[in-house]
């Protein structure tokens, strides 16, 4: 994990966060912060445990960390976000000391996350697509009527 405690430190990812934050500071829907990442890097653990799918905990944690760290980019521009952050976490991994092929499965896993079809590919691409989809609280949100998100993408009790 020593790697992944790097992601933590890095520069670019603190300042991305930073930014995500202030674009979000009255967002009222889901936000894209660390209680996020974190949950979803421990859902994804727990489907890749329960599962068997034998993914290595440094990589879901790596790619759970970063899967959504451009999502102010697409608020400034509209690049999407699963584009933006893989563009970001491409610089963030080779700095933490992930080899090139480890760095091209998380930033798939990162690309993918909000494709169906295309996470379904790849074990680490589904735990994080799934433990996405997963990690929200929308039996809980305030904003529940408001969201736009598809009825059957809300999740409406709790699983994990």
């Amino acid at each position: 994990m020593e790697r992944v405690n790097r992601i933590l430190k890095h520069r670019t990812y603190l300042e991305a966060l930073r930014l995500i934050e202030e674009k979000e500071a009255d967002r009222i829907f889901c936000r894209h912060n660390m209680r996020h990442f974190m949950d979803v890097a421990r859902i994804a653990i727990i489907l890749n445990l329960e599962e068997n799918k034998a993914v290595a905990k440094e990589y879901i944690y790596a790619a759970a960390l970063l899967h959504d760290c451009g999502r102010h980019i697409q608020y400034e521009n509209g690049t999407p976000h699963e584009i933006a952050s893989g563009e970001i976490a491409e610089g963030i991994l080779a700095d933490c000391g992930f080899d090139p092929g480890e760095s091209e499965m998380i930033l798939r896993a990162i690309r993918m996350h909000r494709n169906k079809e295309e996470a379904y590919t790849e074990p680490l691409s589904e735990l994080i697509y799934r433990a996405d989809k997963l990690s929200r609280e929308c039996f809980y949100c305030a904003s529940y009527e408001l969201c736009d998100r598809k009825p059957e993408k809300k999740t409406d009790f709790l699983r994990y």
